[in-house]
């Protein structure tokens, strides 16, 4: 019979612990590129909306102060995601680098 460290494939790394920091950084960066798929589809609802002939129909000046708003939104979530992303960059350069894995 073998052991079982024979049974491991050879070159498969231990997995890495990710720091706080560094995780926080990818989730924001993560959601950040989500953004426009996000602005994307509260823009289309309007084309959802039902033709102004039919009951219940949604009035133009009322989707287009809906596109408008969503426009606005999404310009002042990107300054927070900006904001958040230059704050997080000001911390990672007094840090050291260890997060990069060493070879």
């Amino acid at each position: 019979m073998s052991n079982s460290e024979d049974r491991q494939p050879q070159g498969v790394r231990p997995s890495l612990f990710l720091e706080r920091q560094s995780y926080r950084r990818r989730r924001l960066t993560d959601a950040a590129r989500l953004l426009p798929i996000l602005g994307a589809a509260l823009i289309a609802i309007p084309l959802l909306w039902p033709e102004p002939g039919e009951t219940g129909a949604v009035t133009l000046s009322s989707a287009i102060l809906y596109i408008f708003t969503c426009w606005g939104l999404m310009i002042l979530i990107s300054l927070i995601f900006g904001f958040a992303a230059r704050r997080t960059a000001a911390r990672d350069d007094t840090d050291p680098d260890t997060d990069r894995w060493q070879r």
